[in-house]
């Protein structure tokens, strides 16, 4: 990718959309910091409490390179990779790790706990599967390895990120930990009377609730279930963590049971709580839940029950509406069809079959729906719609809301395509959008491994992470940040509260590895070592903003 595509001035493709949030950048909070992600409706987004991030760097070109490229005068550490000790017990950190979010210990921007998701294994971790069936060996590993990681890290005195592997609070959350059930499904016929699950995996991305726990989302869960002969409606639904309390474990069933990708909270305008989600499968829907009663900041962690009790609801993108999926509206949709009525007799029901329930009511298929943000500076909501090539959506696009009344809780909505992937905007398939507190857009970009580098695609070459500035000399340019090893995606980034240093997960570098004795990637490279492995690392080397 040349430079003159790399830093093409998105201006001119987005229309109006990116003038409106530049002006609104420019004017919230840029020189006292007021519109920091310190608002209510922010703590999900890029960074946790942040305060702003210069943004200023000299961008790097499109890499094939087996190596993490960034700027000059940025450097990483890897604080934690693929099968790592992590405490004094000997537990070991996942694969595929994805979404990461810091938590200060005591304030500090130096020392926290680093809570991270792991999606899926790999050759790296299980082996080759011989004859598509695992053996009882790699059946133990896959739900091991999944799941997610609690560490805490801290920067020495040298300015280096490391792992503390004597925390107290260091754990790992996977296929075999217990779970409470909340909310319409827990206890029903379709979850085989449970009131309590064993096991989180393909845990994706997820958000930072307003009372500072975490929400995980089980993506593609199906295969790991059937695998190991597990009852597949125990999952597909969003887990809530309390990275300081090891026994706060719980999923929520009022928030839909489908391919998530994450979450987005924020506060509607009468006090209640929102979460949008996306589903990560092609053709499908976009969600938002409205929780019951209103969110009380002096209830800290007891506002998790809000996530127990509300409406969900799917977009209707040709209405411009927000369709409730509620049993009422699936029995009125079937009224003159009694076999299919028989599979919803339950609000549990409904969300346990979410995906069939969303259609019904007339949610909008749309291409694959992964990250949603909320923008901090005006409310509008953005979606990473990846790629769909079912009807030749190759390079995906980001699709902004603006809810009716600039009311996150509204049932009426506008829209438009704020971005899209291709040759003129230097990138294809985003998939994790995020703002930081300068207002500028974060993207990094989801092309598969086995499309890397080939046809449409070579252009793009590595997956990368990117960064679109909405204001100052480079307003609107598309400028290259990282560039990831071979067959990788960058995921889960998220800042420290100073901004000084970005968390980053290299995720399934040497995906496509066949032979382990002949892998595609040996990153991160370590001495002696002839396998790639999944790291979060800490980038350092970002100036605050005067």
């Amino acid at each position: 990718m040349s430079k003159t595509i790399d830093r093409k001035t998105f201006l001119s493709y987005l229309g109006t959309g990116a003038t409106a949030l530049a002006a609104a950048s420019a004017g919230l909070g840029v020189l006292d910091g007021k519109a920091s992600a310190m608002s209510a409706t922010a703590n999900h987004l890029f960074g946790f409490k942040t305060n702003r991030v210069s943004g200023y760097f000299d961008p790097i070109e499109a890499s094939t390179e087996d190596k993490l490229i960034l700027p000059k005068n940025f450097k990483y550490d890897v604080v934690a990779a693929f099968d790592d000790i992590i405490n004094k017990e000997g537990e070991r950190f996942g694969s595929g790790c994805d979404y990461n979010a810091f938590f200060p210990i005591n304030g500090s921007n130096v020392r926290g706990l680093l809570v991270n998701n792991h999606e899926y294994s790999t050759i790296f971790s299980i082996g080759p599967i011989v004859g598509d069936k695992m053996t009882a060996d790699q059946l133990h590993k896959n739900l091991y390895y999944q799941g997610m990681s609690v560490i805490e890290i801290f920067r020495d005195e040298k300015g280096t990120w490391q792992m503390d592997i004597n925390s107290s609070y260091a754990r790992r959350i996977n296929g075999y930990t217990k779970f409470d059930l909340t909310g319409p499904a827990k206890g029903i016929t379709a979850l085989k009377g449970a009131t309590t699950a064993v096991g989180t995996f393909a845990n994706c991305s997820g958000g930072v609730t307003l009372w500072n726990t975490v929400l995980s989302c089980e993506e593609n869960f199906a295969e790991t279930a059937a695998a190991s002969s597990l009852t597949d409606t125990h999952y597909g639904w969003v887990v809530e963590i309390d990275p300081f309390d090891k026994t706060y474990l719980k999923k929520h069933t009022a928030l839909g049971r489908f391919n998530h990708e994450n979450t987005a909270m924020g506060v509607a305008a009468d006090g209640r709580v929102v979460v949008y989600m996306g589903d990560d499968k092609k053709d499908a829907c976009v969600y938002k839940f409205v929780s019951k009663d209103k969110y009380k900041e002096s209830l800290g962690r007891g506002n998790a029950v809000l996530l127990e009790e509300g409406t969900l609801y799917v977009a209707n993108l040709k209405s411009g509406k927000w369709m409730p999926v509620t049993l009422e509206a699936v029995q009125k949709a079937l009224k003159d069809k009694p076999e299919q009525l028989k599979k919803f007799q339950s609000q549990g029901d409904v969300v346990t079959y979410c995906q069939e329930a969303a259609l019904l009511v007339g949610g909008t298929p749309t291409d694959r729906p992964e990250d949603i943000e909320i923008s901090p500076f005006d409310n509008t909501v953005f979606i990473c719609h990846t790629n769909n090539d079912n009807h030749g959506n190759i390079h995906g696009h980001i699709t902004r809301i603006f809810e009716a009344g600039n009311d996150l809780g509204a049932l009426e909505f506008d829209f438009e395509i704020f971005a899209a992937g291709g040759r003129q905007s230097g990138f294809s398939s985003p998939d994790n959008l995020a703002f930081d507190s300068n207002g500028h857009l974060w993207v990094v970009t989801d092309i598969s491994s086995s499309s890397q580098n080939k046809g449409v695609h070579k252009s793009f070459m590595n997956n990368g992470l990117f960064v679109i500035p909405t204001s100052g000399p480079d307003q609107g340019k598309a400028l290259q940040f990282a560039s990831g090893p071979v067959e990788c995606e960058l995921t889960g980034p998220f800042f420290t509260p100073d901004e000084q240093t970005l968390f980053l997960s290299v995720q399934h570098p040497g995906e496509n590895t066949k032979d382990l004795n002949n892998p595609t990637s040996t990153w991160p490279h370590r001495q002696g070592d002839k396998m790639a492995r999944c790291a979060v690392v800490a980038v350092s080397g970002f100036k605050l903003s005067n």
